[in-house]
This record gives structure tokens, sequence and C-alpha cells, in this order.
């Protein structure tokens, strides 16, 4: 099952959220139209080492099970397209999100 969430930040922005439920496991991410940040699904290394040349914004935070958790969370890993936002490990996701707007 796959559900599609708008989330309203403090200043009235809103975002999109996702949660797709798989078997054993479900995927979260928000996202922006700039970049997204994800559960621990993201392969970060991925989206710097063979897919570096798009560009990628992205934020991977671990050990999250819904939306808002995900958005609370610190990132654990960022693309380098999302460090030259000002995005860094250890930033709230909510905090990241708000850079990719």
């Amino acid at each position: 099952m796959m559900r599609m969430v708008p989330i309203s930040l403090e200043d009235g922005v809103r975002v999109l959220g996702v949660e797709v439920k798989l078997p054993k496991t479900t995927l979260l991410a928000v996202a922006t139209d700039k970049g997204y940040i994800m559960c621990g699904a993201l392969d970060v290394a991925l989206l710097n080492e063979r897919l570096g040349d798009r560009g990628i914004i992205a934020g991977r935070a671990v050990g999250v099970r819904t939306l808002e958790e995900l958005m609370d969370a610190p990132l654990e890993s960022v693309t380098v397209a999302a460090e030259a936002l000002g995005i860094a490990p250890g930033m709230k996701g909510a905090d990241a999100v708000r850079l990719m707007i």
C-alpha cells in the first residue's frame, strides 16, 4: 500500500510525504522540488558515486518508522549536492527539508 501525505512546515510551506508499505518494511520519503530525505533504504554512496553527475540532493535517516520520525530524526548521511546546500549529517530532517525549498 502507498500513501501520499502533504506535510506542513511551521511557515505554512507544504512538502510531500510518501509512505510505501512493503513486506517486513516501510519505505519513507519527504520530497520537495529540489530534493528529498528518506529512510535507511536510501543508498547515499550510490547517489554520490554512480549517479554523482546528476547532483541529487538527498539525505538519509536510519531507524525511523513514520514520516513524523523521519522529519524529527538526525540525518545519518547526505549527498555531496546536499552538503553544497548546507545540509549536513546530524541535521534534523525537517531542517534539511527547509533548505531544499
